[in-house]
């Protein structure tokens, strides 16, 4: 981005031969815009300042340490000043290399002015150039102003809307939240270097100004407007306006998500309880964005704020139940949604748009429950390569578990004890018993003990082939019904 800004300049008071500037360091600098000029002998003017002021001095608001007069420049830089312009040979005490350091390092002009200058000739100077712009800025608020009327009468996207008013402002626009994410769609962030670093930061930056947008409960982002090349800026007064337009466009676009987002929640719910004709369904999925085949996911361990910014870009319905989140979406959506930290994520095998979501939801269900005991962020049901040639019946998945487990489920009932969740554990640790022990947080011995046990219970020695892989598709079974914790 072009940090040069058309209009009035440092380094075109430079050229003034009425006012003899001299250059004494910041030479860097010399192409910052210049709104105006004012005189102030304060150490700290900044809280009177809106930015791009040429500040001049006798040299009384200079510090004398070298410490205070590096501090005092740098101030002033950030609350954005053009220019410090010192009258020679008055009251300006001796400069030292740290503050000429602080000026070229920072790009901030410091000019000499001669005693025979007086000040208001340089501020008579400043006022003449800029008064020159102020037609076109004026025909340009006007325009911005009617930002609204647009809105309204035309019914323009973000992206259109943000486009005219840069074409009438003279500036290129950026939105962000305060970590720098892109704050409107349609509408770039400026990048981590120029996102403000706080709400309180001076307005006036190179090559252009930073504003916050306001929203209720706080500040929701900044607006950065940089001077386009060649383009006539409007100034400050049109940029806080249309910070102003897009807190109204952040409110309008904030509520039609919120309102999509509970209608989606509505009508997964209803999918869910397989309340909704198949035509039904898949008019609401259209609406939501939703074409093609869709996958269940079931989301645990993700706070709601931080699942729905990484949706944002993605069509979506969302449920929360309990401490899961139930998700329609296309199914590589996943793969986004496992980078979150601590996340457990099951997703179900396709399922065409408006299809019923009974068996998608018990395969999204047992893969967060895999997900959740292996350690892993996300399970796809069809990983499974054993559970997945289990039958879709319940009752076929019930009849098996009762048959080679019911006995141990109703001891574990009975006795508060985890036969079933040790003999699943050693098997899914394929038979190695000093890890199954050491994720039970058990003694090797004790886990031997619970495997006797269990064979004593089924009838089943899992040291054959035949009772391992019986034993061992029960257990699938029961996953599938909720039935393994």
């Amino acid at each position: 981005m072009d940090e040069h800004k058309s209009g009035l300049t440092v380094e075109d008071l430079l050229a003034f031969p009425a006012l003899q500037l001299r250059v004494l360091a910041g030479e860097s600098g010399l192409r910052r815009s210049v709104s105006w000029a004012h005189a102030s002998e304060l150490e700290d003017p900044t809280p009177w300042l809106l930015g791009a002021e040429l500040i001049m001095t006798t040299g009384m608001a200079v510090p004398r340490p070298a410490a205070r007069q590096r501090a005092y420049l740098e101030r002033l830089d950030d609350a954005g000043v053009s220019a410090l312009a010192l009258s020679a040979q008055l009251h300006t005490p001796h400069l030292h290399p740290a503050f000429f350091q602080a000026a070229d390092e920072r790009g901030i002009p410091v000019l000499e002015v001669p005693l025979s200058v007086p000040f208001i000739a340089v501020a008579q100077e400043v006022a003449a150039a800029v008064r020159e712009d102020e037609g076109e800025r004026l025909g340009a608020q006007l325009q911005v102003f009617g930002a609204l009327r647009w809105l309204a009468s035309e019914n323009l996207d973000t992206p259109a809307l943000f486009r005219r008013l840069e074409h009438l402002s003279g500036y290129a626009i950026y939105l962000c939240t305060p970590q720098g994410r892109p704050l409107l769609p349609g509408v770039p962030a400026p990048g981590e270097r120029f996102t403000p670093g706080s709400v309180d930061a001076p307005p006036t930056i190179p090559g252009g100004f930073a504003l916050p947008v306001p929203a209720p409960g706080g500040t929701a982002g900044f607006l950065v407007a940089f001077e386009r090349e060649g383009a006539r800026p409007a100034g400050l007064a049109v940029v806080q306006h249309i910070a102003t337009v897009a807190a109204l466009q952040l409110s309008r676009v904030r509520y039609e998500r919120e309102t999509l987002r509970r209608e989606g929640a509505e009508t997964l719910a209803e999918l869910l309880q397989d309340a909704l004709d198949p035509v039904t369904a898949r008019r609401r999925l259209l609406r939501h964005g939703l074409e093609g085949e869709v996958a269940l996911l079931v989301v645990r361990g993700a706070e709601e704020e931080r699942l729905l910014r990484d949706l944002d870009e993605h069509p979506y319905l969302l449920l929360g139940r309990g401490e899961d989140h139930y998700l329609l979406a296309h199914e590589p959506l996943g793969d986004t949604l496992s980078a979150i930290a601590g996340v457990a994520i099951g997703v179900s095998r396709p399922v065409a748009p408006g299809a019923s979501l009974r068996v998608a939801q018990r395969e999204a269900r047992w893969a967060v429950r895999i997900a959740v005991e292996s350690g892993r962020a996300l399970i796809r049901y069809g990983g499974d390569t054993t559970g997945r040639w289990l039958p879709d019946d319940p009752a076929v998945l019930e009849a098996l578990v009762e048959h080679v487990l019911g006995a141990v489920l109703r001891y574990d009932a009975t006795h508060d004890s985890h036969l079933l969740a040790s003999v699943r554990t050693w098997m899914e640790r394929d038979r190695r018993a000093e890890a199954a022990a050491a994720l039970l947080h058990i003694h090797p011995n004790t886990l031997a003990y619970r495997l006797r046990r269990f064979s004593e219970l089924t009838g089943r020695d899992l040291a054959t082939t035949e009772s391992f892989a019986e034993v061992w598709m029960a257990l699938r079974a029961a996953s599938h019904l909720g039935l393994a914790d």
